[in-house]
């Protein structure tokens, strides 16, 4: 099957501008300058038609013209340019352009006029992209060749290039285009401060996003993020049939650790248990605060019977620890309830059976007969500490 003339276009984009969004946009830049080069070149034949310009010293400006250009436009395409301080080679465009500017100035005699239009667009060409310290050297290497090229002529040809003339043209030259300098400083100023402006703006949004989904005490991900997640990962498991497990973990007697040390110990408490889990838990899981003292563990790609181990681990590693703050000591002891995720049933079930798991933990936790009598005993006590979902 041939191709469209709209697919042809598109493949022909794509061989001169390639696919990358920044390097068309250079690649783009880079054509605008070959097209005003072109432009150029239909003005100096239509001199030459017209008997003022010479026809050998055109034909020859314009394929100098034309191939400087093709190959400033091919050491962009080629990747060359990536190694530049400027990759879009604006410098060197406006350097070559202003160059052929001042050539065509030689050639046109009664209609050398029509070179300062020129000479301020390409100038303006560089305007927006080009940095303000080089476009002070541009402007001064504008004002410094058309001098020598006006100066050079009323030399040569004093009865075409009037040399009082020839000043009035450099006076000018040299008024317009450190004007064009100053705009284009000023305008890089307006940039940078819009750059400034809208990393600042994006620097917010991130803050925001992270306050809309991280727990700000424990640095956790929050409950309202941690339902996204969890719906997005029982769609996976409906289309792909696989499984995942849902752990309800609980600091036993919180309350009691707030009412007899405070808050700021509490949260101390809170932070540590959030930190020692995150150390102990796969890659792959993620782990967030409830609500409280609570927090969720969810496990993908995993069975309960799988999970049990690791739990009790996490559960040991939490009653090891020793929580410090200020001249104060803190242990404290984990609950899980484990529920795995069944065929059928929603979110919200698979959420309930850990709850109830966990309520049936903590029940078993605190019946005398299961409490362990020492902090060592935790270590064997944990068994009573997890419970895991019936259906």
């Amino acid at each position: 099957m041939q191709d469209t003339p709209p697919r042809l276009l598109e493949r022909l984009s794509a061989l001169l501008f390639t696919e990358e969004p920044v390097q068309r946009i250079r690649l783009a830049q880079a054509a605008l300058a070959m097209a005003m080069v072109g432009v150029s070149v239909v003005a100096m034949q239509f001199f030459v038609w017209a008997g003022i310009a010479p026809a050998w010293p055109v034909r020859l400006w314009t394929i100098v013209s034309l191939a400087g250009m093709v190959v400033l436009f091919a050491l962009i395409r080629c990747g060359w340019s990536r190694r530049r301080e400027d990759p879009s080679l604006t410098v060197p465009q406006m350097v070559f352009a202003l160059a052929c500017a001042a050539a065509a100035y030689t050639m046109l005699g009664p209609a050398r006029g029509s070179v300062f239009p020129i000479f301020m667009v390409i100038l303006m060409f560089g305007m927006f992209v080009v940095s303000p310290r080089h476009m002070v050297w541009v402007s001064l290497y504008a004002v410094a060749l058309f001098g020598a090229t006006a100066g050079t002529m009323s030399w040569l040809d004093p009865r075409r290039y009037v040399p009082s003339v020839e000043f009035g043209h450099f006076l000018m030259v040299a008024t317009m285009v450190p004007t064009v300098s100053v705009l284009a400083v000023r305008l890089a100023h307006i940039r940078e401060r819009l750059r400034r402006r809208r990393q600042e703006l994006a620097e917010a949004l991130a803050q925001i996003r992270e306050l809309a989904t991280r727990d700000e005490l424990t640095g956790l991900i929050n409950r309202r993020h941690m339902q996204e997640l969890i719906e997005h990962e029982h769609q996976r498991c409906t289309r792909s049939g696989q499984t995942f497990c849902l752990a309800k973990l609980d600091i036993d007697a919180f309350g009691a650790v707030n009412d007899a040390h405070g808050y700021a110990v509490g949260d101390a408490v809170l932070r540590a248990v959030a930190q020692e889990a995150l150390q102990h838990v796969r890659a792959s899981d993620v782990l967030a605060r409830w609500g409280g003292e609570e927090f969720m563990l969810m496990l993908p790609d995993t069975r309960a019977t799988l999970v049990r181990g690791g739990l009790e681990r996490l559960q040991q590693r939490v009653a090891a620890l020793r929580i410090v703050h200020g001249t104060q000591t803190i242990s404290v002891t984990l609950s899980a309830g484990l529920a795995e995720r069944h065929a059928g049933e929603s979110i919200e079930q698979t959420i309930e059976r850990a709850g109830n798991a966990l309520a049936e933990a903590k029940a078993a936790r605190a019946r005398p007969a299961q409490r362990p009598a020492t902090p060592a005993g935790l270590v064997a006590g944990n068994v009573h500490a997890i419970a895991a979902a019936r259906r």
